[in-house]
This record gives C-alpha cells, sequence and structure tokens, in this order.
C-alpha cells in the first residue's frame, strides 16, 4: 500500500535486502511478493573470508558464472509457484545453501553466479523498458544492480540515500497514518486472504 501511494510513479518497487522483493500494479491490484534470497546469501559466504559484505560487487565481479549450478538454482520449486508467495530463511537454508556449499566452486564464481540468479528471477517477473525502484542495502551494490540492469533492459534507479536506507521505515509510518484514518493498509492481492484489511493495533499509555 506505501508502493502504491507513496511510489506510485515508478512501474515497479523493488527493495533489495535479505531477499529482493517486489511491488507493482497489475490492472486494478497491487502485487507484490518475494523474488528470491539476495543478501542473506551474499554475506553468509563473505562472512566465511571475515567481510561482512561484497562490497560494490569487486567479489562477483572478478568471477564466472558456472551454467549448472545456475540452471540448478533457477529450477528451485520456489520460482515456479504462483502469487501471493513468500521467503524465509529456512527454506534458504534447506535448499539453497547445501546447493551452494556442495558446489565446489571459487567464492568469486559462487558469487558471480549467484548474482546472475538473483538478477535472471528479477528479469521473469518485469517488463523490458519500464522503470524500477531500488531501495534497500542491495541497491549499493554496483555490480548487483550492473547485472540486474542489463538482465531486465529496465531503467533501475537508486534514490538518494535517505530513501535507500529508510524507505521501509517511512512506509511503516504510513501505515500507522492509515490506520489512525480507518483505511485499509493491507491487501488481499498481497495476501492472499478474501479481503483488504486494516493492519495493527492502537495502544494508549
Amino acid at each position: 500500500m506505501g508502493d502504491n501511494l507513496l511510489f506510485g510513479d515508478y512501474d515497479y518497487c523493488l527493495n533489495l535486502g535479505g531477499f529482493s522483493n517486489i511491488s507493482y500494479r497489475e490492472g486494478e491490484k497491487r502485487i507484490a511478493f518475494d523474488i528470491s534470497p539476495v543478501n542473506y546469501v551474499i554475506n553468509r559466504f563473505c562472512r566465511g573470508i571475515g567481510m561482512e559484505m561484497d562490497r560494490d560487487g569487486e567479489i562477483a565481479a572478478g568471477g564466472k558464472v558456472c551454467q549448472e549450478v545456475l540452471d540448478r538454482l533457477n529450477a528451485l520449486d520456489y520460482y515456479s509457484k504462483p502469487c501471493p508467495k513468500s521467503l524465509g530463511r529456512e527454506w534458504v537454508e534447506s535448499r539453497v545453501f547445501p546447493l551452494l556449499d556442495t558446489a565446489g566452486l571459487p567464492l568469486e564464481d559462487l558469487l558471480r553466479t549467484y548474482y546472475e540468479h538473483c538478477a535472471e528471477q528479477l528479469a521473469k517477473v518485469v517488463t523490458p523498458g519500464k522503470s524500477i525502484l531500488a531501495t534497500g542495502g542491495g541497491a549499493y551494490n554496483k555490480f548487483l544492480i550492473q547485472r540486474m540492469t542489463e538482465k531486465t533492459g529496465c531503467e533501475i534507479i537508486v534514490p538518494e540515500p535517505a530513501i535507500v536506507e529508510y524507505k521501509e521505515a517511512l512506509i511503516f509510518a504510513f501505515l500507522g497514518v492509515l490506520y489512525m484514518l480507518d483505511q485499509p493498509s493491507c491487501l488481499s492481492s498481497v495476501t492472499g486472504a478474501a479481503h483488504d484489511n486494516i493492519g495493527g493495533m492502537l495502544f494508549k499509555v
């Protein structure tokens, strides 16, 4: 709902955090779902060499794509499921980490392959030539944004840091405003519920 009312000038709103998720209008409905794990996977492998992240994608940029591993990632069951859908750490730890841990790839090739996977999964859900607002920590990953731009054929806009880092907090505050106005903030087209509803509770001290 926040994307719809506050950032509706963009064709897609993409968040690149532990997971990538997207929202967009489809007819009269707002569609939103998780696309794939992103930083939750990348950071885990970077921590193995004492780094918190792959800054600007520099490690991945020096690697090569392993097509066999990429094909196995793209074949994971979640990606063929219809919306509404969402991801969690349990799925990553049971399906993605074992696949990558046993791939036998150097770190730079493993990350390069995983970046390609993230970009290809995004490309499956967007239309070339459209605009994508990218926020979340992954929006600062220059190589990831480059691969996503090349794979999707879209214009990916990384806004000012305040929006990149605080868009989610801004939207949660906005949901509080909707609550006070007695307006729906949770869309059935996103959740799969029978109807839109007003989420949250008000506590007075």
